[in-house]
């Protein structure tokens, strides 16, 4: 499902980004309010969750974030990610489609940003600059350019005001999403408030994604199944991103009709593989596994990996707490699993039996592909259905011993979910455990 991308201005001043926000409260209070008068019968827990999350109040929050862009569009594509577990599936179904899609710059602010970037006469550097992007997302929008040297380019251009309303947009969005019942009042977020403006901070300054190209692109360089852009420094700002253009045909065209179930698996196996080297291997993970960050080409079968804004590097310390616990799954060791979960911080040891039970119900059930021993079949699998219903039941039955996971996790989580969503869109088969077993 993708939004029609529309030309409008990015809102670059605090009070134009926070009336958007103040604007989609209001349409979502609105909508919750209309919707509480058809539950005032029979209400059940889940309900009681929240009435705000129905599809249409999330389509609402999508349009306002996606003209907003910048840090509130990106937690609203976190917020999309992240409730597969525990949200409506419509509300998470409405809100996917900021994963792919962006309002647009309008011509006239484009040229203005870039001659902020390259000074007056721009122009002049390039021999074909397409303003129609190819690509939009919640940082910035990808533009194919010639320069004058015949080089072909794609220019990813960051939105202006993003960098410098990361601390108020997130702040406010977390205030929203706490007056929309999103956030429980009484979780504690401020350690993944924190880590959230750390990474879009980083995310906000192109030089620091340059880097982890160049340091990617060699990690897999010897790997012929991948393709890593090249940086082109001359061009490179911190505010605009200069890389080579690589053709090749959108990732999720493989989950359509007609591609051979060979395909699927042989793609779907790749990304998890290569997905647990980042974890174990390479301690260097890509944390934004949307489809759009995702290329496939025909001619040779390599997977071109775009976009390293949301990138992270482990310790091996913490690595070496998932490479416990990942064992102690695959091995039924319910002891250990409790004794790495706590080592975490997904529990503390004075929970009580019953909390700590479902919540280790939940470890088992979200990481079911690595649990189950053979070929594990994604797009048959219901198993974010059956988390989200378990993730209600820890919301309604754990009050007051909920605690939210570890700020360092916060980007880790994201990425373990979008693989699985990502694979399941693939409607791939892939022996998940003999992966990961290879680095245990």
């Amino acid at each position: 499902m993708a939004m029609a991308r529309r030309k409008t201005r990015v809102p670059t001043t605090r009070l134009g980004r926070l009336a958007r926000i103040g604007f989609a409260a209001g349409e979502l209070a609105v909508g919750g309010a209309a919707e509480g008068i058809k539950r005032l019968t029979g209400v059940t827990p889940e309900d009681a969750v929240n009435v705000f999350l129905t599809a249409a109040n999330a389509q609402k929050l999508a349009k306002r974030l996606a003209g907003m862009r910048g840090a509130a569009m990106k937690m609203g594509q976190i917020m999309s990610m992240e409730s597969v577990d525990i949200l409506p599936k419509e509300f998470s179904d409405a809100l996917a489609i900021l994963r792919d899609s962006a309002d647009t710059m309008p011509d006239s602010q484009i040229r203005r940003v870039m001659g902020q970037a390259y000074g007056k006469g721009w122009e002049y550097l390039f021999i074909d600059f397409v303003y129609e992007p190819i690509a939009a997302a919640s940082i910035g929008q990808v533009h194919r350019v010639q320069t004058r040297d015949g080089r072909d380019l794609a220019l990813k251009i960051q939105y202006p005001g993003v960098a410098k309303s990361i601390n108020s947009d997130v702040d406010n969005m977390a205030l929203f999403l706490r007056l929309a019942n999103v956030l429980p009042v009484d979780l504690d977020v401020s350690g993944i408030i924190a880590e959230t403006k750390r990474q879009l901070k980083q995310e906000a300054d192109y030089t620091i994604e340059a880097n982890y190209l160049r340091d990617y692109y060699e990690l897999v360089r010897d790997d012929d199944r991948f393709i890593v852009p090249k940086v082109h420094d001359d061009l490179t700002t911190r505010h605009i991103l200069a890389m080579d253009f690589v053709e090749g045909e959108p990732l999720e065209t493989l989950g359509e009709e007609g591609v051979s179930q060979a395909l699927r698996d042989r793609v779907g196996k790749r990304l998890e593989e290569l997905m647990f080297r980042e974890l174990f291997e390479f301690r260097t993970m890509q944390t934004d596994p949307n489809f759009a960050n995702y290329l496939y080409r025909p001619e040779d079968g390599r997977i071109v990996l775009l976009d390293f804004g949301s990138t992270i590097t482990f310790e091996k310390e913490f690595t070496e707490k998932y490479r416990k616990i990942s064992r102690a799954l695959i091995e039924e060791d319910d002891f250990a699993v409790r004794q790495y979960a706590e080592e975490i911080g997904y529990m503390d040891p004075d929970n009580s039996p019953a909390h700590a039970e479902r919540l280790l119900d939940m470890i088992r059930l979200v990481c079911e592909p690595i649990r189950q021993g053979g070929v594990y079949d994604f797009a048959a699998s219901d198993m974010t259905t059956r988390a989200r219903d378990a993730g209600l039941e820890l919301a309604w039955k754990s009050r007051g011993e909920l605690k939210t996971p570890p700020p360092e996790t916060v980007f880790l989580h994201r990425k373990l979910v979008g693989s699985y969503l990502l694979c399941t869109r693939l409607k791939a088969r892939v022996n998940v455990q003999q992966l990961i077993a290879e680095h245990l």
